[in-house]
């Protein structure tokens, strides 16, 4: 994981995951700045190395039979980015209720201004791989996707 060269004061909430990202030619729209879908792109990206980094891949998944999949997103755009800026990406576990759902939360700054671009959210729910059915979590999603940002609000979702 990429050490942010922001100050740990920048972020929404303590010990952030990060994941940096360089804004390529494609991701620009008509508007001259990121699109937004690339911005989602980046929220599953976060979440998905965040996921491997504790241990559980799609291997992990496949062998256990059930996954995290995305319930919902929501996203607060704050500002543009632009070719050639580099955009850290940071996640934080915010929601596990021990059963189905999990929450995270998602903060993007621009990594030479310390701008905050984006915060967002998505929400997932485990299911059983072969079915595609919301199934109780195993205990190794509950342990290794414990809580690294207490959100009050987010832990009774």
């Amino acid at each position: 994981m990429p050490e942010s060269k922001l100050p740990k004061d920048i972020w929404d909430h303590p010990d952030p995951f990060i994941v940096s990202v360089t804004v390529k030619p494609d991701y620009i729209d008509d508007f001259q700045h990121t699109n937004n879908v690339v911005y989602l792109t980046w929220m599953a990206k976060a979440a998905w190395e965040h996921s491997q980094a504790l241990g559980l891949d799609f291997d992990a998944y496949a062998k256990i039979g059930k996954g995290m999949v995305v319930r919902a997103h929501e996203m607060e755009y704050l500002g543009p980015s632009h070719e050639g800026e580099t955009v850290d990406i940071a996640t934080w576990i915010t929601g596990n209720d021990g059963k189905l759902r999990l929450r995270r939360r998602f903060q993007m700054v621009n990594a030479e201004t310390g701008k905050t671009l984006l915060r967002g959210r998505s929400d997932f729910v485990c299911i059983d791989i072969q079915s595609g059915k919301p199934k109780r979590m195993p205990q190794s999603f509950v342990d290794a996707y414990a809580l690294t940002a207490n959100v009050p609000q987010d832990q009774t979702t």
